[in-house]
Formats: structure tokens, sequence, C-alpha cells
């Protein structure tokens, strides 16, 4: 297991504030990607769900923003509202220690109006899926001219989901000049496509790609209903 003080870049107020969090060792996940992402590589992970990923990316871009600057400067795409609530949770956690870091959430299903007017002082991240952070770019009540860092969370789910089109959408209205982390379940090849049109020479990391299943037997009794819970008592 690695100390998260072992990266060295990690200021002691965020340290201390991962301690206090519960973060006390870094996962395989974050061992391997944060050293990359910190030195600003584009990065490609694959890795399962619950294997820590949230705080690698999570880590890597707060460490890019500046609080004092009232621009969207990172951006985290998510395939549905309940996971982009998850994360943005998790984030302000990790924000703790920079005071008025401002992380708002676009998702469909909420009000277009409200987000609009939440959208008057810029945040410094966004967590959204894409269709609905499209429809704010098109109206121009989001503008990612200063974006630094752009993630893509569970890209195998957002595609099978249907949001090719709109992530390359997104894309187009980000600068070039970004850096861009994918994290994936599972790699087909529509996830390698995607990251051949939207990353820079990115470096590959697999951890845990294969869940461990539960060793499960199943058995089926064919009974009448008079004798279920006679059943239900002999079983």
């Amino acid at each position: 297991m690695t100390a998260f003080s072992t990266l060295n870049v990690l200021p002691a107020a965020q340290l201390n504030n991962l301690t206090e969090l519960g973060y006390l060792e870094m996962t395989p996940v974050q061992a391997a990607a944060l050293p990359v992402i910190l030195a600003g590589n584009d990065v490609r992970v694959q890795a399962r769900t619950g294997s820590g990923k949230t705080a690698a990316f999570g880590l890597g871009l707060l460490h890019r923003i500046d609080v004092t600057l009232f621009q969207t400067q990172a951006l985290v795409l998510c395939p549905t509202r309940e996971l982009a609530d998850q994360v943005a949770g998790e984030l302000r956690r990790l924000a703790r220690f920079l005071p008025n870091t401002k992380i708002l959430t676009l998702c469909g299903g909420q009000p277009f109006g409200a987000q609009r007017d939440s959208l008057q002082h810029a945040p410094h991240i966004i967590v959204a899926t894409p269709g609905r952070l499209l429809d704010h770019l098109q109206k121009e009540t989001v503008s990612l001219d200063a974006l630094h860092i752009l993630v893509m969370d569970e890209a195998d789910r957002m595609l099978d989901m249907g949001f090719s089109d709109a992530i390359d959408e997104v894309i187009r209205f980000a600068p070039a000049t970004r850096q861009t982390l994918l994290f994936s379940a599972t790699w087909p090849e529509a996830i390698a496509a995607i990251s051949g049109r939207v990353q820079q020479q990115p470096i590959r990391i697999e951890i845990d790609t294969v869940d461990a299943l539960p060793a499960i037997e199943q058995q089926f009794f064919e009974t009448s209903a008079h004798e279920k819970i006679s059943l239900l008592q002999t079983l």
C-alpha cells in the first residue's frame, strides 16, 4: 500500500483532508493513475466501479484548478444523473481544503432555467451528462473556453446509452490544448475509437478489469400453492 504523501505534490491541507475523509492509503488505481495524471498526461484507465477512480481523477482535477479565477476549468462527463450526483458529492468532499470551490451538476430531468441561473457565475468544476451539457453549450449558457481538464467517467456506459454523438459535439466546444482522462470498466472498439479522437498519446492503465463473481448456485423447485410453506420450512 502507498500513502498519498508519496506523491510529493499534494499540499498539507489536502493530505489532512484526505486523512479526515478516511483516505489513508491509495488504492491500486489511484497509485497507478495519480502520478501520471498529476504530471499532466492524458490517461486511459480501465477499472471497475468501486476501485477508487473518482478520487484518482478528482485529486487530479483539483490540482489543476485555480479557485481565484471564476471560470469553468474542469469538466466531468457521466452517463446518468445518479452517477453525476455521486461524483459531484465526492468532489465536494475532496475539495473541502479549497475554500469557495464551486461545483455544479448539469443533468437532464432538472429545470433548465434554474441551471442557467446558477451558471451566471461560472463554476470551477462542472459534472454533467452529455445531452444536458450540450443543450447549455448550444444555448451559450456555458463556456468551456478556459477548460484545463476533461474527464469521461464510465465511458463505456455513455456509449451504450447512445451518447457518442453528443460527446463528440461537446468536445468541439473544448480547447484542443487540454488534459483528457478516460475511465471505463470495459474496453470495446468504440471506446478505443473515441480515445483516439479526443486524447493525445494517452497512457493506458488497467486495474481490476475482471470482477470476481460470487459462487452462487441456483435451484428451482416446482410445487403447488398449498405445499409452498411446507417446502420453505424444509429448505
